[in-house]
């Protein structure tokens, strides 16, 4: 008779594979809206599946529920993710790890004016988008937009922050 062991591993930052930032702005009702899609290309040494699981744990474990409701990150100054906007970058920064993406410069101009970005975190891998690889805006609605996407993703509203006071 064998056993599992019920120990939990703890959490690697190497099963998530290689995590990608994208930033983009969208038309909204009342201007433009800025929005960062953060995503795991599936290419952890144990596959896709490990990567996606490790995606979920890293979103759960910060309180971040997966296919939930949004967060707002105003209303809980405690969230253990935040996010920098500073010299044309944009910054995640979560406990284990750090993200960053050069935004264009309508998505920049969007946090400026709202003060926030909208955050999808995914824990569907998109192995077609690679760092350094166009994305056309059709392939990233088709992404972003999909429901299998949007289901298996956190939404979290990210108050910007900045270095100057």
């Amino acid at each position: 008779m064998t056993s599992t062991s019920s120990a939990t591993r703890p959490f690697r930052v190497a099963d998530l594979g290689t995590l990608v930032v994208l930033a983009w702005s969208g038309e909204a009702p009342d201007g433009d809206m800025p929005y960062l899609l953060a995503y795991t290309l599936g290419d952890a040494a144990d596959g896709p599946e490990a990567a996606t699981a490790a995606v979920e744990r890293l979103l759960t474990d910060n309180g971040l529920p997966v296919g939930g409701d949004v967060v707002d990150g105003a209303t809980r100054p405690s969230l253990p993710i935040t996010m920098l906007v500073e010299s044309g970058q944009a910054v995640l920064n979560m406990p284990q790890l750090n993200a960053q993406c050069v935004p264009p410069p309508e998505w920049l101009a969007a946090v400026g004016e709202r003060g926030f970005a909208y955050l999808v975190f995914t824990t569907r891998p998109w192995p077609e988008a690679q760092p350094g690889k166009p994305v056309t805006p059709e392939a990233l609605a088709e992404f972003a937009g999909a429901e299998e996407t949007l289901t298996a993703a956190a939404h979290v509203v990210l108050p910007a922050r900045s270095l100057r006071g």
